[in-house]
């Protein structure tokens, strides 16, 4: 069991009065460790396609945790998804787009870095992978993804940003602007003309067909070459 920090105990015990949030809270740090393997064919995706851009989110601050997660800015995935998403950047490129890639493969103790920053209501609504069970992240065939314009280099809009936990992040949300969810449904159809599902509550979130079938992984990236 992991530990809470002092002002976590104080903030919630105590102001609020509750000793049940307090245990809830506590026992979302109980974490079983699932069967990890150690070895698989990952692939580097611009490597393959050097059009798609990269924009790591965790391998900086600028995502929901606000710290550095990633030792570097990589995008791997297992060989046949990685060649799909190549084909479904060409795609895009005669409408004048092209895919940004924001998370990959992600490395199973990352998973669980998440699960432990996320907050309760987040947990519950399914916006972060319970390390118990692993993420399809973790499986080396889902990718997050949106789009830039091949004329300025620029991302383009969408309903909401990555990483947003809020109804507007939905696949099927019906606001944000008409652009706006013209560009998700563009993206969408793409992916899903080679073998990607999207996930419902994240426009960004793309599951390669059978990829539950993978066995879940925590090999750090600089073991990749």
């Amino acid at each position: 069991m992991q530990s809470m920090p002092q002002a976590m105990r104080h903030s919630w015990f105590f102001r609020n009065g509750r000793p049940w949030i307090f245990l809830a809270l506590l026992l979302g740090g109980c974490q079983t460790q699932p069967s990890l393997a150690k070895q698989a064919p990952l692939l580097e995706i611009n490597r393959i396609e050097p059009g798609i851009k990269l924009d790591i989110r965790y391998a900086t601050r600028n995502n929901f945790t606000g710290r550095v997660l990633y030792s570097t800015a990589r995008a791997l995935l297992l060989p046949e998804p990685a060649l799909a998403l190549a084909r479904a950047h060409g795609k895009l490129k005669p409408m004048g787009y092209g895919l940004l890639i924001y998370d990959a493969y992600r490395p199973w103790s990352v998973t669980r870095a998440l699960w432990n920053s996320a907050s309760a209501p987040d947990r519950a609504n399914g916006y972060v992978a319970n390390p118990a069970e692993g993420s399809k992240h973790n499986r080396g065939c889902a990718v997050d993804v949106g789009l830039y314009a091949l004329d300025t280099g620029k991302e383009v809009e969408m309903p909401s940003a990555f990483d947003d936990f809020s109804v507007r992040a939905h696949a099927d949300w019906t606001g944000g602007s008409e652009e706006s969810r013209h560009n998700r449904d563009r993206l969408r159809q793409a992916m899903e003309a080679e073998g990607f599902r999207v996930l419902p509550n994240e426009w960004w979130h793309f599951n390669f067909r059978d990829c539950d079938q993978q066995p879940l992984l925590d090999i750090p990236f600089e073991s990749v070459h």
